[in-house]
């Protein structure tokens, strides 16, 4: 069972009994904040992608991608090679070189903020890198159509997460809503296997584990 906008709007209505006005115009905020919650827990390779950029001589800091959620991997690429940096606390990163002048090849990143990453040393000169991260999809509220990959594949998680937030509008039962937390939380671990099960045979095909034979 996929779900789209409309039919998942409407199953919420249904499981809740509810169709106030009040309550049905804050259904889109119900299925947004479900899928935050999806994509924050789950970290799915079909939500990766790549983007090249370059970071600026003398400036630390490297701007996100508009659609970033979480990074994979930072690295400096030059003709030969990629020169992956460590991700670290923003703490960590001003901590190694607490000078700002302090100038030479980035090792380290980590979040700035929102918008930006933070990293150290301060490049000395520019350099071509490339960044690897999760992104955020358009959402289910928004796409053309009205489908999403979380709709078509994560369905029971999409409804059980956004009864869940209905419940909490509402100020519903508490136990009607811990069921559907533990209903949500039980798809999330279905989907975690699935994503974890997908990369495991994506490893082996590329020959990108090694283990030691006794």
């Amino acid at each position: 069972m996929a779900f789209t906008f409309t039919t998942l709007k409407t199953a919420i209505e249904d499981y809740t009994d509810n169709s106030e006005t009040t309550f049905v115009s804050q259904l889109s905020r119900f299925i947004i904040n479900t899928e935050e919650r999806i994509l924050k827990e789950c970290q799915l390779d079909v939500f990766r992608k790549n983007v090249t950029g370059s970071l600026t001589a003398s400036t630390k800091f490297l701007s996100k991608p508009a659609d970033f959620l979480a990074p994979f991997s930072l690295s400096v690429v030059n003709s030969s090679s990629n020169e992956f940096l460590l991700y670290k606390h923003v703490t960590f990163v001003q901590d190694y070189t607490p000078n700002p002048a302090t100038e030479g090849v980035p090792l380290y990143y980590g979040d700035w903020n929102d918008e930006s990453f933070i990293v150290s040393p301060t490049p000395s000169s520019s350099l071509n890198v490339e960044l690897h991260y999760f992104y955020r999809p358009t959402s289910i509220t928004e796409t053309a159509d009205g489908t999403s990959w979380l709709g078509t594949n994560a369905e029971l998680a999409m409804l059980y997460g956004a009864l869940v937030e209905a419940y909490i509008f509402m100020k519903g039962e508490q136990d009607i809503m811990s069921a559907y937390e533990t209903r949500f939380q039980e798809s999330l671990r279905w989907l975690k296997n699935l994503g974890e099960a997908k990369q495991t045979r994506d490893e082996y095909r590329y020959d990108r584990i090694r283990r030691d034979v006794a």
